[in-house]
């Protein structure tokens, strides 16, 4: 008799141990996300979606213009370049910091390789305000900061010495000699 008692204690306990074990003891609310958020995330993934497809189709845009060397092409590609950065808005830090910086940078000479220097300086100057103490370097391993303040006119007149000291492109100290001595007569 003490045996079955004492194995029916023991279903008892064990069935209640089990019952409590299935039941939810957490009060807290469903740990799926709100459908407010789903939506904000969906939103945020179409402006992702719609950045790149702006972007591809300005670096296309950029690829003709420099194939065809037409100023027209490089306007629209640094007008439609500048559109896929304004476009984000505040949803700009889903974009890396990288690649909108890249973005206005193209902006900037394509702007300049298009001959509107005037919005080429304004975007250099926005680039420079957006990205305080930041420098990309181009393809050749000159500094964009500094290719672009010698083009823009943003730097002082140099002597030949201090041509040599800046990180631009051969070309373009060329450039700023031969304007220096033309400016000079």
């Amino acid at each position: 008799m003490i045996k079955r008692k004492s194995v029916r204690n023991h279903v008892l306990i064990g069935g209640s141990l089990l019952i409590l074990s299935a039941c939810n003891l957490n009060q807290a609310s469903n740990p799926l996300p709100d459908p407010s958020f789903r939506e904000a995330r969906f939103q945020q993934m179409q402006k992702l979606q719609t950045f790149r497809d702006c972007r591809d189709h300005a670096l296309q845009l950029d690829k003709q213009a420099g194939s065809h060397g037409s100023a027209a092409r490089f306007l629209t590609s640094a007008t439609v370049t500048q559109k896929c950065v304004t476009d984000l808005g505040p949803a700009a830090n889903i974009i890396s910091a990288d690649e909108r910086m890249r973005l206005q940078a193209l902006s900037v000479i394509n702007y300049f390789r298009g001959g509107n220097v005037e919005m080429a300086r304004r975007h250099f100057q926005k680039f420079k305000t957006n990205w305080p103490e930041h420098d990309l370097y181009l393809s050749e391993g000159t500094s964009f900061m500094a290719t672009a303040e010698a083009l823009l006119g943003g730097t002082e007149d140099k002597t030949f010495g201090q041509f040599m000291a800046l990180n631009v492109a051969d070309e373009v100290k060329a450039e700023m000699r031969r304007l220096a001595h033309w400016k000079n007569k």
